[in-house]
């Protein structure tokens, strides 16, 4: 093996026909994002409404939308990100447009400016779809703040408490 990990090929054995290159991007990288409403708020009048409508957006933006639910202050969704578009662009589109439609409705409502993302490996992807859904009955237990927390610690991310929640 060498220092790439690869292994070598063994002199006198066929080599399979060399590919000169990939005609195609081929990618299906697993995001659970979590963004809560202005200063953590409930301000989500309809959370199932809200999941319908960012269904919506995900659609238009080409992005497939594996899950997503919430409470009255904060939404999950498990999304597969499409290889050409920045997952800072697509939250932006979620936040934005959800934000636009519920205030043209008459909500005095926002988005906190952050969100978190978190990597999901397919083989989590159905525990993942199951947290998700079942938002309402977490909730009873765990505080926005807590869960929030915890994803940040399960997942590594060196945490500034001063700068999660300001």
């Amino acid at each position: 093996m060498n220092i790439h990990g690869c292994q070598p090929s063994q002199p006198g054995k066929a080599k399979a026909p060399y590919i000169k290159r990939m005609s195609h991007t081929h990618a299906w990288v697993l995001t659970h994002c979590v963004f809560a409403t202005e200063d953590r708020l409930d301000l989500i009048p309809d959370v199932a409404e809200m999941c319908k409508y960012i269904t919506g957006i995900a659609r238009a933006k080409n992005v497939t939308l594996l899950a997503a639910g919430g409470t009255v202050n904060h939404i999950h969704l498990l999304i597969a990100l499409p290889p050409t578009v920045a997952l800072s662009k697509v939250m932006q589109d979620f936040k934005g447009n959800s934000s636009h439609w519920l205030n043209k409705r008459g909500t005095k409502f926002g988005w906190q400016e952050g969100f978190g993302a978190f990597s999901v490996s397919q083989s989590q992807k159905d525990v993942v779809c199951n947290y998700i859904a079942r938002q309402e009955e977490h909730h009873q237990k765990w505080t926005f703040e807590q869960e929030f927390m915890t994803l940040l610690r399960r997942s590594g991310v060196k945490i500034d408490k001063k700068r999660v929640f300001d």
